[in-house]
């Protein structure tokens, strides 16, 4: 079709210079991003993911084109390995209990500081903070100290009421609850601050006119303050989700894994395992984990969603 004398020409059919200038300056400026991603980020996850399918080891990092495909076979021994198991219940564990404490003390913070603490409050913000900024190795030490059996402040209090407590570090029953109780109290001040940006985004006329209609604070709360925090509630738990499901640090420098495995983490066994060389069933490892994740996440999005 011949297009109209004085008509304009359509964009399709080319670009001025000035956007293809622009167009290349463009290109030459994301070049050195494409290039770290490529190398630094998409070549480990793909390798990784090669591996996984491998019967790769230590001893073939000379020679890695002489590794063997093994199908699903390092899923298949994941999946069996009594020890993974063990790590996967304690990581469930620490995961089902330790969110839901994060998140509740969260809110407890950042509801007391957005209305009921109004002498300095800067002081309170940046005290509750200040774990999330301090190093796990410090935090640790400190932990120790306060869950020693004999001689630790808790027990030492707890024997002020008459209470024997236990070994909290070196029992198979208390040494998980011991991690998330420190765990939660490390981490809840990322949560506080992002909830209490959440509770001052709230309009004020909505709760003034429903206490003029008769809603009492708890009312006010549940049906003003929480369907309003529901994006921000559902952006902490799943950041928070994913870091607890990767939890490392906690029974790394706390209890190494013990007593008896019952604070072996997925993420620590992982480490374990190519520390040990068993690079393919680490690898497989790490994509099972990487599955739990998305799983969680598109769930806590399908839960906490807007219903409108």
């Amino acid at each position: 079709m011949t297009p109209a004398p004085g008509a304009s020409p359509s964009p399709s059919r080319g670009r001025s210079p000035g956007r293809s200038r622009q167009g290349r300056a463009a290109w030459v400026l994301a070049l050195p991003f494409c290039l770290l991603f490529t190398v630094f980020t998409a070549w480990p996850v793909l390798s990784s993911l090669y591996m996984s399918f491998t019967d790769i080891k230590q001893r073939d990092l000379h020679s890695p084109f002489s590794v063997n495909p093994v199908g699903f076979d390092n899923y298949a021994k994941v999946l069996s390995d009594p020890t993974f198991r063990q790590a996967a219940f304690n990581t469930a564990y620490f995961v089902v209990v330790g969110v839901p404490l994060t998140l509740g003390v969260a809110l407890l913070a950042a509801l007391a500081l957005d209305k009921g603490i109004t002498r300095f409050r800067g002081l309170f913000r940046v005290g509750y903070y200040m774990p999330v900024v301090t190093s796990i190795v410090a935090v640790a030490v400190v932990w120790r100290f306060i869950l020693q059996p004999d001689s630790g402040v808790l027990n030492t209090m707890l024997g002020w009421v008459g209470i024997q407590g236990p070994d909290w570090l070196g029992s198979t029953t208390w040494a998980m609850p011991s991690l998330i109780v420190m765990a939660t109290w490390r981490n809840f001040g990322t949560a506080m601050v992002i909830f209490l940006a959440g509770l001052q985004s709230v309009p004020a006329l909505l709760h003034e006119a429903a206490a003029i209609d008769g809603a009492g604070p708890w009312q006010r709360f549940r049906h003003i303050t929480l369907p309003m925090l529901r994006p921000t509630i559902l952006f902490v738990s799943v950041t928070t989700g994913i870091g607890y499901l990767q939890f490392f640090e906690e029974p790394f420098v706390m209890t190494d894994g013990g007593p008896l495995n019952s604070t072996m983490s997925m993420s620590m066994y992982t480490y374990q395992q190519f520390g040990f060389g068993n690079y393919g069933f680490a690898s497989a490892m790490s994509y099972v984990m990487f599955v739990v994740i998305v799983a969680l996440t598109a769930l806590q999005f399908r839960a906490l969603r807007s219903n409108t």
